[in-house]
């Protein structure tokens, strides 16, 4: 009788049951923004293969070339690639077709933890770089363009840059001026703009990766494009890439059984994009900006505007993104968000210790910005406000004393974190806030580590680790 179940179906039922605003990825927002002739179909009959007259997508030379070509033209790139493993895939693949064994890559600590898996596979070493903290929020800043300068000066024989653009706090990094430095040392510039590939559609969003002239761009266009989940783009901007290499990557780390219901989804977000982008952003950006205002009046409420970002520059971040801090509300992110969602049946797109990240996606209405208002409002006064701000420390950085790869090649032995110091981490550890990796494989736990590691144990603060999340216990190179 168990087998009559459905238990993932009948979880996605008592989501929409429950919940009456989801500000959360995909953009299309349960179908509110879904390009039409997506709904127009029924989705069964977009699942196919690759029978005669629809292409394949590892060799394309029909329909799925043809739709890659539109894309490619309207997002500015000279050649674009559908991804349906999503933009960890595109992000795999650019590092492989980058990078060798022992090979440089420049990259901020905060990428996404795909990177590891591309630097595990490659073989690169990666030249960490760590960002400042906006510590009102506890959540990394943009990286200092002096520093990328003198680190690229010092690695000037790197074989990549990768850099965020922009966080997934919506800061976008000051993106045309950082290709400039890229070009006077003659290294492919590599972008993961998994949030920002609705930018060139609007003037009023920051300058987009592609249009600043980066040579490689992957973009999660169903985060904010439209498209169905899991449905990206990787667009080729030069020739400093090995188009040849990258396409065999691609091959590598992309299902040999591609969905045609994700690549249609990506050949109709691309259509709606160009012919209707503009008009579904400014209804969000309008949304967002009355909104922000109003919610950061709330008692101890603070939205991210653009005067807590050095410089001041509104075209530093993502106005459709608000990351709201509560913590002077008496709450922490966590609890914000399970007040929301269990009293109010908002589902927010994720917190941390001191926020919540609302997204507002494609085509809000003024009603969104009303029904959260309302919520916060709820939540600001009926709880005991107090200073409940958090000591942000970013932590120590670390040492390598063997790339990622050579660390998960290596056995591995489980000890006590207390015992550790001294010891090869195996295991990647960060700590919310400020979401900045303690430690990545392959990297010295040095006494300064170990002892922010065992503080903020005691703390109890917000773990994210391969192994042990409690931090009990940590696994170790056994050498």
């Amino acid at each position: 009788m168990k087998q009559l179940n459905t238990p993932l179906l009948e979880a996605i039922k008592r989501y929409y049951a429950k919940n009456k605003l989801g500000l959360h990825v995909p953009a299309h927002r349960q179908g509110r923004a879904v390009p039409r002739e997506m709904l127009e179909q029924e989705l069964y009959k977009l699942d196919l293969t690759e029978v005669a007259g629809l292409d394949d997508l590892h060799n394309p030379q029909g329909a799925i070339a043809k739709a890659q070509e539109l894309a490619a033209e309207a997002f500015g790139s000279k050649k674009c690639y559908f991804l349906v493993n999503g933009t960890s895939s595109g992000l795999i693949a650019l590092i492989l077709a980058t990078c060798r064994e022992c090979d440089q890559l420049i990259i901020p600590r905060t990428v996404h933890r795909s990177v590891l898996t591309g630097l595990i596979l490659s073989g690169a070493q990666p030249i960490y770089i760590y960002p400042p903290v906006i510590k009102q929020f506890g959540i990394p800043s943009l990286i200092p363009l002096d520093l990328l300068q003198s680190c690229i000066d010092k690695y000037k024989k790197a074989s990549g840059i990768l850099m965020v653009h922009p966080s997934y706090y919506g800061i976008a990094e000051r993106i045309g001026q950082i290709v400039n430095i890229a070009n006077q040392y003659n290294i492919p510039l590599l972008i993961d703009e998994a949030h920002g590939g609705h930018f060139r559609f609007h003037e009023e969003l920051p300058l987009d990766a592609l249009s600043a002239g980066a040579d490689a761009v992957v973009q999660s266009t169903h985060k904010v494009g439209g498209a169905l989940t899991q449905a990206s783009m990787l667009h080729l901007n030069s020739n400093r890439l090995d188009y040849v290499r990258l396409e065999e990557c691609l091959r590598m780390v992309q299902s040999t059984s591609p969905s045609y219901i994700l690549m249609a989804s990506l050949d109709a977000a691309r259509r709606q994009l160009v012919t209707e982008g503009k008009e579904l952003i400014e209804r969000s950006l309008q949304v967002a900006r009355k909104w922000r205002d109003i919610i950061s009046d709330l008692p101890g409420i603070k939205v991210l505007s653009p005067q807590h970002l050095p410089g001041y520059d509104i075209l530093l971040l993502d106005e459709t993104r608000m990351v709201v801090n509560v913590q002077e509300a008496g709450l922490t992110g966590y609890q914000a968000a399970e007040i929301l969602s269990s009293r109010h049946g908002i589902q927010v797109e994720m917190a941390d210790h001191t926020n919540i990240v609302v997204l507002l996606g494609l085509n809000a209405a003024d009603d969104d910005g009303k029904i959260l208002y309302r919520a916060l409002s709820q939540l600001a006064f009926n709880n005991a406000r107090f200073n409940c701000s958090l000591n942000i420390q970013v932590p120590p950085q670390a040492v390598q004393a063997m790339t990622p790869r050579q660390a998960w090649l290596s056995k591995t032995r489980t000890v006590k974190l207390e015992e550790a110091g001294g010891k090869i981490s195996a295991d990647s550890v960060a700590v919310y806030p400020p979401g900045i990796p303690a430690l990545c494989p392959g990297e010295i736990i040095s006494t300064e580590i170990l002892d922010y590691l065992l503080d903020v144990r005691s703390r109890k603060l917000h773990i994210q680790c391969s192994g042990d999340a409690s931090l009990q216990n940590i696994r170790v190179i056994d050498i």
